[in-house]
C-alpha cells in the first residue's frame, strides 16, 4: 500500500509531539523572580518535565527561589557554588557592571555547573529566564553568546521569554519544545510578562528577582577595600567567608590593616559576636546600652595597636546616644 507524503509527514508531526509529551526534560536556572516563574508555565504548558536549579553564593542565598519552587510544586535543586564564584567575583574575564557585579561571568558560570548537571542526570536542554535587553550588559545579544561559548553550550540554551527574537536552538530543531510556545519579550519593560503572569492566572510573585548584594554600591565598596585587604596582608583562604559575612552587617570602619565593625542594633550585635575569631577584639560598655564593636587586624602580628583601640571605643561611644557626651563611659574589651 502506498503511502502519502502529505499523510507521512503527519506521522512524523504526531510522533515529535508525542516525543515532546513524554520525552523532554528540562533544568531550569531558577532565581524565584517573575521571569522564571514565566519560564516554568511556559514549559509546563508543552508537558515538558522540568526541575528548578537554584544558585547558593556568598553573594546571595536560595531562600526566596526555594520558597516559590515550593509554592510552584516543582521538584528543585540547590548548586552552591560559593568558592567558583568568588574567584571570579576577585578577577572576573568580563568585567563588572556598574558596581561589583560580574554578569557575564557569573550567568556563564551558573551555565557551566547546570551542563554538567544536565550530562550527569541526562536532561534534554536547559532553561532560563534571560530577557533580551533587560539587563544592558549581560542580556544583549553579544553577552548572550559569549555566555554560550563559556558555557560550551552554544545554541543549547533556550530562553522561552525571547526565544523569537533569537536562534532557533537545538532543543527547537529536535522537537523537546515548539517554538510557536515560546515568545518576544524583550527591553526592561515589565508589560508583556505582566500580561503573561495574568494568562497563567498567577496571583502574586516576587518583585524582579535575584538578590545579588554586589550590585549594591554601599556593598561594593566595602567589597572592593576588602580585596585590597586580602591581597595586601594575604589573607588565609579560610577566613574569607567569615569576612564576607562580617561585610553584610554593622557599620564599617577601615584603620590602617584593620577593620572595625560596629552593630547598629540587638540583632546584629548577636551577630558579630557569633562571628567573631580569633584574636578578634570585642568592645562593649558596661554602663550604657549601646553597640558591640569587632576590631579585626588583619596584620600576622598578635594584637591591635593602641591608637585602633581607642577609635574602637570612640566609634562605641558615639553610636551609643545615651553615653555620646558623657565623659564616664566603661569599656569592656574582650579579646577572643
Amino acid at each position: 500500500m502506498k503511502i502519502s507524503i502529505l499523510t507521512f509527514k503527519k506521522g512524523i508531526k504526531r510522533y515529535n509531539e508525542r516525543m515532546v509529551k513524554k520525552k523532554a526534560k528540562a533544568l531550569v536556572l531558577f532565581s524565584g523572580g517573575l521571569d522564571s516563574i514565566l519560564v516554568v508555565k511556559i514549559l509546563q504548558e508543552q508537558k515538558i518535565k522540568l526541575t528548578a536549579l537554584i544558585f547558593k553564593s556568598y553573594f546571595f542565598n536560595e531562600e526566596q527561589a526555594k520558597k516559590t519552587a515550593k509554592e510552584l510544586k516543582i521538584p528543585f535543586e540547590i548548586a552552591n557554588f560559593s568558592k567558583k564564584h568568588l574567584k571570579i567575583v576577585m578577577n572576573p574575564k568580563y568585567g563588572y557592571g556598574k558596581n561589583m557585579n560580574p554578569c557575564i561571568d557569573c550567568h556563564a558560570l551558573m551555565l557551566k555547573e547546570a551542563a554538567k548537571i544536565m550530562k550527569m542526570e541526562n536532561y534534554d536542554f536547559i532553561a532560563t529566564g534571560e530577557v533580551l535587553g533587560e539587563r544592558p550588559m549581560s542580556q544583549n545579544k553579544g553577552a548572550l553568546k559569549i555566555i554560550e561559548k563559556e558555557s560550551d553550550l552554544e545554541n543549547k540554551i533556550v530562553r522561552p521569554l525571547s526565544a523569537k527574537l533569537l536562534e532557533s536552538t537545538f532543543a527547537e530543531k529536535n522537537n523537546f519544545i515548539k517554538r510557536k510556545g515560546l515568545f518576544d519579550v524583550s527591553g526592561k519593560s515589565r508589560k508583556k510578562q505582566l500580561k503573561l503572569a495574568k494568562k497563567f492566572k498567577l496571583k502574586s510573585f516576587p518583585t524582579p528577582a535575584g538578590g545579588c548584594i554586589l550590585t549594591d554600591k554601599d556593598f561594593s565598596k566595602k567589597m572592593r577595600e576588602l580585596l585590597g585587604i586580602w591581597e595586601k596582608n594575604k589573607r588565609n583562604k579560610k577566613y574569607w567567608e567569615n569576612d564576607i559575612k562580617l561585610l553584610k552587617i554593622g557599620r564599617h570602619f577601615k584603620k590602617d590593616s584593620a577593620k572595625i565593625i560596629i552593630g547598629r542594633d540587638e540583632e546584629e550585635n548577636k551577630r558579630i559576636k557569633k562571628l567573631a575569631l580569633k584574636n578578634d577584639i570585642l568592645i562593649e560598655m558596661k554602663n550604657y546600652p549601646g553597640p558591640l564593636t569587632l576590631i579585626r587586624s588583619y596584620i600576622k602580628e598578635k594584637g591591635v595597636k593602641e591608637k585602633i583601640m581607642k577609635e574602637g571605643k570612640n566609634l562605641t561611644k558615639y553610636y551609643s546616644t545615651k553615653s555620646r557626651n558623657k565623659k564616664d563611659a566603661i569599656f569592656c574589651v574582650k579579646e577572643i
